[in-house]
């Protein structure tokens, strides 16, 4: 516990002076945290470190389970089915035979294996930045490919915990894996409820029912001698919510995982080890089929199933790194000697160059994508934009309203409403069944792509209406629009931004925090003067919230 504490000392005053300085230039984080945990390296012992990285990816993969969305994931599962499992396929045969052409043993090989069929959790999500790109097509994409990953991660964990590969033995270990898997849906969706009934709408209590959850299904795990992984990814599924409903709880659960993540890339870098020749040919090689192999993969099965280049380019892009499922079986591996050193030093080293790269390739995603796309690298195709539109063929002096939120949704009523023709243009899967259903004509496409625009009939659109705070989407609006008789109305996060939106002729930008500022202020000045009592505006806010 002495050297635990030492540790985590050391971690946090490396990693605090690294965090300070990514965050004075607006750097990534991860490359920072990775740099500081190889300088903690040398003053903290590998046996220690495993035992952080260990427990701090346990429960990273708790943190992961706990948010899954399985209707967000839903509408494109089917996809990512075949391009998920496709991808460990192809990555897993180049992994064991490019192992063992370079000298690996078979065993060793299948560790190189899985580690370049298996792609990160935490990375993939955090390069998505934020909850507007999770929505985005490739946003879905991404987290439902490597929702089946995990998946098929955990069997992975689960047959090599056994003592022996005889059938029995592995048959014993996904027998405890599906009783945990059971127990997990009994507590979700029996238990939990009851749970929130008693704590009588605490978070405080129901984070600490929460974690009490999570420390039996870990002992549980730890009885029946499978991985912790695997009690801590069941234990996520148990406590699996609807973030409405317990928001509080969920922002707890948010804070530890975001603590946890940066003690699993801080300790991540302290164990990378000077290399040898050995580890440098193996980490070479993993690196570059989870680099280069893997995106050109990815992009190959979702154009194999139809998505468009851009959303086939971005979603290969959050998926370009060593996952930490497979450090956790690299770990495990390590610790009951059925995995080398050197093969161990290459994955962890992979893994750490892997999620930089990735760090990197995900913040030049547009750049990378225009680059293959002019030297005519990726083929063009639209079948799932075709095959999710609505939009009549004589559609003239119309709407085009980009985004179907809130304020997307109040857009297309005021259309209805006044007759006016329009064309919904939108791009989470999610809202699909809301498109077909309440709006009489629709978009499912990417707002960048030329084609979209194109089938949203942009050259006899007489307004286009952007509800996206994106700069990028409203600069690609603004450069559409010049070559078209249509008025752009935009919306901004700053006023600076709106204001040179406004000099490259913007009709209007919205900023939602100045127009709700006009408004209170308007309220605030109503109630004063008298012109409306505090019962009618209470009232009048109610009613605006129902509706």
């Amino acid at each position: 516990m002495s050297e635990l504490l030492t540790a985590l000392s050391v971690i946090f005053v490396i990693g605090g002076a690294f965090l300070f300085v990514a965050d004075r230039f607006g750097l990534p984080i991860v490359p920072f945290f990775i740099s500081a945990g190889i300088v903690a390296g040398v003053f903290v012992g590998e046996e220690t470190t495993l035992e952080l990285a260990r427990y701090g990816i346990v429960l990273l993969v708790f943190g992961f389970s706990v948010q899954i969305q399985f209707e967000a994931v839903r509408t494109v599962l089917s996809d990512s089915e075949v391009v998920a499992l496709g991808q460990i396929a192809v990555l897993g045969v180049l992994g064991v035979t490019g192992s063992v052409l370079i000298g690996l043993p078979t065993d060793q090989a299948l560790y190189v294996g899985i580690a370049a069929a298996l792609s990160s959790t935490i990375v993939g999500t955090g390069l998505l930045q934020t909850r507007r790109y999770r929505t985005l097509v490739y946003g879905r994409l991404a987290e439902s490919i490597q929702f089946v990953q995990d998946l098929v991660a955990i069997l992975l964990i689960l047959v090599l915990s056994a003592e022996t590969f005889a059938a029995d033995s592995v048959a014993t270990q996904l027998g405890y894996g599906v009783v945990l898997l059971g127990v997990a849906i009994v507590v979700n969706r029996q238990l939990f409820d009851r749970l929130g009934r008693v704590s009588g709408g605490s978070d405080e209590l129901m984070l600490v029912s929460v974690i009490a959850l999570l420390i039996a299904f870990l002992g549980a795990a730890e009885f029946v001698g499978v991985s912790l992984a695997v009690g801590a990814f069941v234990a996520g599924l148990a406590v699996r919510r609807d973030a409405a409903e317990h928001l509080g709880m969920l922002n707890g659960l948010q804070s530890i995982r975001d603590f946890f993540t940066a003690i699993f890339f801080i300790t991540l870098g302290t164990l990378v080890a000077v290399p040898t020749t050995e580890v440098l040919l193996v980490a070479g090689l993993l690196t570059l089929l989870t680099a280069v192999i893997k995106p050109a993969a990815t992009i190959a099965l979702l154009l194999y199933t139809d998505y468009e280049t851009r959303s086939a380019t971005l979603t290969s892009l959050n998926l370009a790194q060593v996952s930490e499922f497979a450090l956790i079986i690299a770990i495990e591996g390590l610790v009951v000697g059925m995995l080398t050193q050197p093969v161990f030093d290459a994955i962890i080293l992979a893994a750490t160059v892997t999620m930089l790269t990735s760090s990197l390739s995900s913040r030049y995603d547009e750049q990378i994508y225009r680059v293959l796309s002019d030297h005519g690298l990726l083929r063009k195709q639209y079948e799932k934009v075709d095959e999710r539109s609505a939009v009549p063929d004589d559609l003239t002096r119309h709407v085009i309203i980009v985004g179907y939120g809130r304020q997307g949704r109040r857009l297309v009523e005021t259309c209805d409403a006044h007759d006016r023709p329009y064309v919904v243009v939108e791009n989470d899967p999610v809202l699909l069944q809301e498109l077909d259903s309440q709006c009489a004509a629709y978009v499912f496409g990417d707002a960048i792509e030329q084609y979209t625009w194109k089938k949203a009939g942009i050259d006899h659109a007489q307004i286009i209406v952007s509800t996206v705070d994106s700069d990028r989407v409203s600069n690609r609006i603004q450069m559409l629009a010049e070559d078209v008789d249509a008025d752009v109305v935009l919306r901004a996060r700053t006023v600076s931004t709106a204001r040179e939106l406004l000099e490259r002729g913007a009709l209007y930008v919205a900023i939602p925090e100045v127009l709700a500022a006009e408004q209170l202020v308007e309220h605030v000045e109503a109630v004063a003067a008298g012109d409306i009592s505090g019962t009618e505006l209470r009232a009048d806010s109610l009613t605006k919230l129902e509706r």
